[in-house]
């Protein structure tokens, strides 16, 4: 029995097309052989349109890494139907989810809101007088967004975010060293690297730190450090957390000795009514009885992420009933979702 397999493999690939082994081909039944190969081309097409390693690949398939290995270069002599169907199964489910995902609406554009307005002139602020300024934004306003806005349309400016992980003095400058491409492996010359890249002369730099609440008083101390001897702007952004950072309680710096340093503070703890209309007027929704209970969303805790996390979710849930969505959609959502009560 003859049996021939095309394969045109790209050149440098590391999903060229597999050239099935002699015995692969002596081994089995033209049915089973004609199933992987309309399966690996399935997997070549994914994988190299996801950026998927061959390693990756496995691990969601659930095979092993050498079966799989043997399985998609065409060298593997056991039984080939088993493993015909466990990929077939993962590429039906990923395709399912990615057609799923795909009639999903995506989070609007960047959208110009009155805070985060008021963010980019206090960041401006920051950038133009080499100050320290503290911005304290509730959770899912947008701060984070603004931030990353601003970084992408202003020179010279980088937006680090911080872990717990990383909220050390050394953790911070690890991720800061990232952030700004500095190259340093000695610990010892790390903070002069970091301090020189920021430097420029007449200023103009900026460094926005997000998520700030979660550094220790030494690591934001580090930062005024650069701001005094290298003359770039700080930017602190986070929850109100990072505020109490600064006090003597926590054994850190001088609360006086750090505060006299802020030269501009923006603190908000509620979205501004208009920017949650403006938020549910991106998503499209207009009829009045879901606008009104996003709206009613968007004043709880997390604002505008619990707008966005309940629309994609009743998008969904009405995607599998065969309806548009609806409001009976959206307060599904937000049942299942188990954040609160909507009053």
């Amino acid at each position: 029995m003859n049996k021939h397999v095309t394969t045109r493999p790209a050149a440098g690939s590391p999903w060229d097309r597999p050239r099935p082994s002699s015995d692969f081909l002596a081994k089995h039944s033209d049915e089973d052989i004609r199933d992987w190969q309309g399966l690996t081309e399935r997997v070549q097409r994914i994988a190299v349109a996801n950026d998927f390693s061959k390693a990756e690949v496995t691990r969601r398939t659930g095979m092993k890494e050498g079966t799989f290995s043997q399985w998609y270069s065409g060298t593997y002599t056991g039984r080939l139907e088993p493993y015909n169907r466990m990929v077939a199964n993962w590429l039906d489910a990923f395709e399912d989810g990615a057609a799923t995902s795909a009639k999903i609406p995506a989070s609007p554009d960047y959208i110009t809101t009155r805070i985060g307005t008021e963010i980019f002139e206090t960041l401006q602020w920051a950038q133009i007088a080499s100050d320290m300024v503290m911005i304290t934004i509730g959770a899912g306003m947008g701060k984070t967004a603004a931030c990353r806005r601003y970084a992408a349309t202003r020179p010279h400016v980088y937006h680090a975010t911080v872990s717990p992980h990383t909220k050390t003095v050394h953790g911070m400058l690890v991720e800061l060293a990232a952030e700004l491409d500095v190259r340093e492996l000695n610990p010892a010359k790390l903070t002069r690297a970091i301090g020189a890249k920021l430097q420029r002369i007449g200023g103009g730099t900026l460094l926005i730190v997000d998520e700030a609440q979660n550094l220790v008083d030494d690591a934001i101390n580090q930062l005024r450090h650069f701001m005094d001897i290298y003359g770039c702007g700080i930017a602190l952004v986070g929850n109100e957390e990072v505020y109490s950072r600064f006090g003597k309680a926590n054994g850190g710096p001088s609360y006086a000795q750090l505060k006299r340093r802020i030269g501009k503070r923006l603190k908000l703890s509620k979205p501004y009514p208009e920017d949650v209309k403006a938020y549910v007027a991106a998503w499209d929704i207009t009829a009045e009885d879901c606008v009104r209970f996003l709206l009613g969303i968007g004043h709880k805790g997390g604002a505008l992420g619990q707008i966005e996390k309940t629309v994609k979710l009743a998008y969904m849930l009405a995607m599998g009933l065969g309806e548009e969505l609806q409001l009976k959609h959206l307060q599904a959502a937000w049942r299942n979702r188990d954040v609160e009560d909507m009053q």
